[in-house]
């Protein structure tokens, strides 16, 4: 019971709302509310207020999250390892979108063709490792940089290029750009790299394609990866690269426990991908200066 309290704060921390909530555990709005009034009985501490339509966490349950989390997925990973894989047990793949989309869509394409029994869901890096870390998935696949003491095993697959996506020629840098979220601890070091280089952030989006099609659409240029050029198929008159830029690329990683790695199953899926990356890997001819 205990345990399953945490694990609902924790997913409650994220979600906001007692319904999305619910949802990502497969249980009622009633039980999400039933398991955190349980889990503040038994610490004897009020853990969320109300805040509107959501929920806001007290300092008391922020500070539970930090001490315990860490410790609390790395608890659900020891126990996912003492499950058996059989032949046709699901391998669960969590990967970001734009590599979904951009390059690993046709290697997938082909690969379930052999091995039906793969489940394949996106999200952002941090929450990627945290599911590879707890057993939620089996293989993660990061674009950017990960976490320090993350303790996974980590196949680097290659390091994507930025480009600066613009419906008008640029002859040089602009000032300005359009960026991705640059709180995401996968983009943060994207900062200090564009005030070096004198480029002031004046919109964050959620979405790189979001960005990318704002930028083709006059309003400011936009810092986009490869792999969503390739998925919007954006012509490579409006992709320009700049040699300054060659720092902002962002690591391309598998990542898994290094227990999973024992799986013959899950050796032959990453060979396939790491040997298959570099044929779907393609530059558009852009301007360069």
């Amino acid at each position: 019971m205990l345990l399953e309290g945490i694990e609902t704060l924790i997913t409650l921390s994220k979600a906001k709302t007692m319904s999305r909530t619910g949802s990502l555990l497969y249980i009622s709005q009633s039980a999400v509310s039933k398991r955190i009034s349980n889990l503040e009985k038994k610490l004897g501490k009020k853990l969320i207020v109300p805040d509107g339509r959501n929920v806001q966490l007290t300092s008391e349950a922020l500070t539970l999250i930090d001490n315990i989390g860490p410790t609390f997925n790395e608890l659900r990973g020891l126990i996912y390892e003492q499950q058996n894989m059989v032949e046709h047990s699901q391998i669960r793949l969590d990967c970001s979108e734009t590599l979904v989309a951009g390059f690993l869509s046709p290697i997938l394409g082909g690969y379930f063709a052999q091995d039906p029994y793969l489940t394949l869901t996106t999200n952002h890096t941090p929450r990627i490792i945290e599911h590879v870390q707890s057993g939620k998935a089996h293989l993660g696949i990061c674009a950017g940089y990960l976490p320090s003491q993350h303790q996974l095993m980590t196949f680097a697959l290659f390091d994507e290029p930025f480009y600066i996506v613009a419906k008008q020629p640029l002859a040089e840098l602009p000032q300005t750009i359009i960026t991705n979220d640059l709180s995401n601890p996968a983009n943060t070091y994207q900062y200090g790299i564009l005030t070096q280089l004198n480029i002031k952030p004046i919109m964050q989006m959620d979405s790189y394609a979001a960005a990318a099609q704002l930028a083709l659409s006059g309003i400011a240029p936009a810092l986009v990866p490869l792999s969503v050029i390739n998925t919007l198929q954006i012509d490579a008159q409006y992709c320009h690269h700049f040699n300054q830029l060659q720092s902002l690329s962002r690591p391309i990683n598998i990542c898994l426990r290094p227990a999973t790695y024992r799986n013959q199953r899950i050796r032959k899926l990453i060979a396939t991908i790491v040997g298959a990356v570099p044929k779907v890997i393609s530059l558009p001819s852009a301007s360069t200066s």
